[in-house]
């Protein structure tokens, strides 16, 4: 149930790709105005993480999923009766990124905590990959909805699907194994219980987690590594694939149908980075990921054209195998140096990885509104993983001390 939540999430988070052009032509909203409301969505998806897990913490995992299940269904359905802008900044941006982000990759790491004590990093990975799955049900869907029908009835099928899920949350998805009367995964049944969630509010708990975390050198490496990370996925290839493909000559469903090919591979690439999380040093995966995708991101604006040529579906392939591979080590980073804390530190470092997109998102459409291109975008993103890839290098081994700190 914990997979099908997450794969609804993700879908209904990656809607907006395919909305763009439909509401450019419908309402005469510029792109920028759009992506305006895309990045809100990304903002809130991020920042929602860090309170989600805490307040999956005290309310249990079922509760806080049903009530974003239903923001979700709300935020989608009333787009069908907007007359304004700004009314798609609140719905969409607002409604839907509060929703999406109580179900996002915090749940994930909250999830995988609780229930598993082996193969955590291939758990993670399979969740993870659960996003892609997301990807490849929706977009060609909603793709052919919108060239059929209407971006209307698209919307009306994120929110009846949202809905269709909060019965099944309800009805199967448990907080904890004690529910069931067994042990975590892997865990000792010998070993005494985990400490119930403190009795603190969920905001405290969130805060006093960042206050912490953000003492460490290692926190913001991570969150500034992550945010690159969502800047280069979800803001920039998430958001504007589709109608970059599109300037090209290229159909708005082939280009849906690409991008949720993406979701294809990156359920391979996901569930491979989890079980190498659980071999080797997450810090080296990071530092891998992050150089071959700002690699494949410069060439990316010399492959557009008005069919999917061979070169094309090889960097679909290559960039579907990165997309969110960095998720299971990232977390297993987390785990590592913040200890019980770490699902609630990794939601403020998913939080950064959504201000990444969402800054992304809103600059992407004002580069190509002002100057007919997206090329500017995708170099710079491809610069930016670069970095990233120095910031996953300089991580320090929990408990190990730099050089320079012992020579002094």
């Amino acid at each position: 149930m914990a997979l099908v939540s997450i794969v609804g999430a993700a879908g209904f988070r990656a809607t907006p790709g395919v909305l763009i052009e439909p509401l450019e032509q419908a309402f005469g909203w510029s792109r920028g105005t759009i992506s305006a409301a895309v990045s809100i969505n990304l903002v809130l998806y991020g920042l929602t993480s860090p309170f989600a897990a805490a307040l999956m913490e005290r309310f249990g995992m079922r509760r806080v999923v049903a009530g974003a299940l239903l923001l979700v269904a709300a935020g989608s359905g009333l787009t069908v009766f907007m007359t304004a802008s700004w009314q798609l900044m609140l719905l969409w941006g607002v409604l839907v990124g509060l929703g999406t982000g109580s179900m996002a990759l915090a749940f994930v790491a909250t999830f995988t905590n609780r229930w598993f004590v082996k193969h955590r990093g291939l758990v993670t990975g399979v969740l993870t990959a659960g996003g892609a799955a997301g990807q490849l049900v929706f977009l060609p869907l909603l793709a052919s909805l919108v060239q059929a029908y209407d971006w209307r009835v698209a919307a009306l099928t994120v929110a009846g699907s949202a809905l269709l899920v909060v019965p099944l949350v309800l009805w199967l998805l448990r907080d904890d194994p004690a529910d069931l009367g067994i042990t975590a995964y892997g865990a000792d049944p010998d070993a005494a219980p985990a400490a119930p969630a403190a009795s603190t509010g969920a905001a405290r708990r969130a805060l006093g987690a960042l206050r912490d975390a953000a003492k460490t050198r290692t926190f913001w490496l991570l969150a500034g590594g992550f945010a690159i990370c969502g800047a280069t996925t979800n803001g920039l290839v998430g958001t504007h694939f589709i109608p970059a493909a599109h300037d090209h000559g290229m159909p708005t469903t082939t280009a849906a149908s690409l991008l949720a090919l993406v979701g294809v591979f990156d359920i391979v690439g996901t569930i491979a980075s989890g079980w190498l999380t659980d071999r080797f040093d997450p810090r080296w995966l990071l530092g891998i990921y992050y150089a071959l995708r700002g690699l494949s991101l410069m060439l990316l604006p010399e492959l557009f054209a008005a069919d999917p040529h061979p070169s094309m579906l090889v960097f679909i392939l290559f960039y579907g195998l990165d997309w969110v591979a960095t998720v299971p080590p990232t977390i297993a980073l987390c785990r590592q140096h913040f200890g019980a804390s770490g699902a609630i530190v990794f939601g403020w470092v998913f939080a950064s990885h959504q201000f990444g997109a969402a800054g992304i998102a809103l600059v992407a459409g004002l580069v190509r509104d002002s100057s007919g291109s997206y090329a500017t975008a995708f170099y710079g993103a491809g610069l930016l993983s670069l970095a990233a890839t120095a910031m996953s290098l300089a991580i320090t081994r929990p408990g190990v001390l730099r050089r320079w700190r012992l020579a002094a």
